[in-house]
């Protein structure tokens, strides 16, 4: 499946037994060995009540994250065309909490991303006290950001030109940088208007995709914070856009955007 390219292998491990070590999803996950994606989606039975599914997030490295916006919307339409729910929206528990996810017309989904996060311990991002903007030494540069968990960690740089912006140069030591010991996804964004901006992301663990669903979040939170954004944003992804709306401080977070089965298939591990 993908949203806006950033593409999944989903895997239905309800109605079958599932137990995939960090190899065996880095076999899975290559492009030209295996099936090939960005991350591996697992569906499992929920835990808590009040929950109807479990979704687990595994990067092609093979390490476990806690969320993936553009994956949730695909594990949305996976449950639903697999015959495992037939509910317009589904609460489904992730490593960082419980999201709800709704299915609009026109194929979209929409997503309550949660509230964001704006305190560096829950990133964790090693500094003393929570700011607006943040200054960090890299590549012999000194860059001035923003940071936020949507559930995962996020990182935000201000670029004048989207099509110039050093992705390949800056996302590597950004992703490591020692003041993230969990590593960081790192958005370089340019803002059009307050209502429009484009947007790249270099994922923790998958390097840069073509779309990043909390990514597209964690800019719009980030740029709503800096004042220079409004309440609902388009964001335009390598992949496509995504519409995010945000009421501010203490509100949660919307998403709405596509989601697409390419194909469907079976693997011998």
């Amino acid at each position: 499946m993908h949203g806006l390219g950033n593409d999944f292998v989903v895997i239905d491990a309800l109605r079958q037994s599932v137990a995939l070590s960090s190899q065996r999803i880095r076999e899975l996950a290559d492009r030209r060995f295996g099936i090939g994606c960005d991350q591996l989606l697992l569906v499992e039975q929920a835990r808590g009540e009040g929950v109807d599914f479990r979704y687990r997030i595994f990067n092609a490295d093979g390490s476990e994250v806690q969320q993936c916006g553009n994956g949730a919307r695909c594990f949305a339409r996976f449950v639903r065309e697999q015959g495992l729910s037939d509910q317009d929206s589904i609460v489904v528990e992730t490593a960082s909490g419980v999201i709800t996810l709704y299915h609009e017309p026109g194929e979209q989904v929409r997503v309550n991303m949660g509230v964001p996060n704006f305190a560096p311990a829950s990133l964790p991002f090693l500094v003393e006290g929570e700011q607006t903007l943040y200054e960090l030494e890299v590549a012999g540069e000194r860059l001035q950001v923003g940071a936020v968990s949507m559930g995962n960690p996020h990182l935000v740089l201000p670029v004048e030109d989207i099509e110039q912006a050093p992705v390949a140069r800056l996302g590597p030591p950004l992703e490591s940088h020692p003041l993230f010991p969990e590593r960081v996804n790192v958005g370089f964004m340019q803002r059009l208007t307050p209502e429009h901006i484009r947007l790249r992301v270099y994922e923790r663990g998958a390097a840069e995709t073509l779309a990043c669903g909390t990514g597209a979040c964690a800019a719009v939170a980030v740029g709503r914070r800096w004042g220079e954004l409004a309440q609902t944003v388009q964001v335009d992804l390598p992949g496509g856009s995504l519409h995010i709306d945000w009421a501010g401080e203490g509100e949660p977070l919307w998403m709405t955007g596509p989601a697409n089965t390419v194909f469907e298939g079976t693997f011998e591990l």
